[in-house]
């Protein structure tokens, strides 16, 4: 007759890690891929307008931002509307340089569909908007837009 014995000390079996990188290098993968970095920190305060018949830019890669507002560090930098191009703040005679470089960033097929949009504080004065764009004339960046927020017009 057979005799059955009982297993003393009956231990669980060890996990298998074996597919642990595979799992790790692909959830670093995704992430990897599905962030956006901050293309720029802000220094201007843009509380844009609201609009009602907009449309969204095709191509955002052919895009370059001008930012005019009041500055978020008054008390460093004061209250008056300030331009900031990229990372900095800058002058209107700052704009022909700005613009040759994003121009030299893109290539020469696409120059032409190159558009500079204006994120502009609704609380500016349109005097410095003026000056801005008649700047792009003078280096023939025509192509303007003005970023809005999808909303009802308000009246002031």
């Amino acid at each position: 007759m057979a005799r059955f014995r009982k297993e003393e000390g009956k231990k669980t079996p060890k996990i298998n890690t074996a597919s642990l990188p595979d799992i790790i290098f692909m959830l670093l993968f995704f992430f990897m891929v599905t962030t956006t970095m901050r293309e720029t920190t802000l220094f201007v305060r843009t509380n844009l307008p609201s609009a009602t018949e907009i449309q969204a830019l095709e191509r955002r890669s052919l895009v370059s931002f001008v930012y005019i507002g009041p500055p978020i560090q008054t008390a460093v930098y004061g209250t008056e509307p300030r331009i900031q191009l990229s990372d900095s703040f800058a002058s209107v005679a700052d704009i022909p340089s700005y613009v040759s470089a994003e121009r030299e960033a893109i290539s020469e097929a696409e120059r032409p569909l190159m558009t500079i949009s204006l994120k502009v504080d609704r609380d500016t004065s349109m005097g410095i908007v003026t000056d801005v764009k008649q700047e792009l004339r003078n280096v023939n960046a025509l192509r303007v837009n003005y970023s809005t927020l999808r909303g009802e017009v308000t009246g002031r």
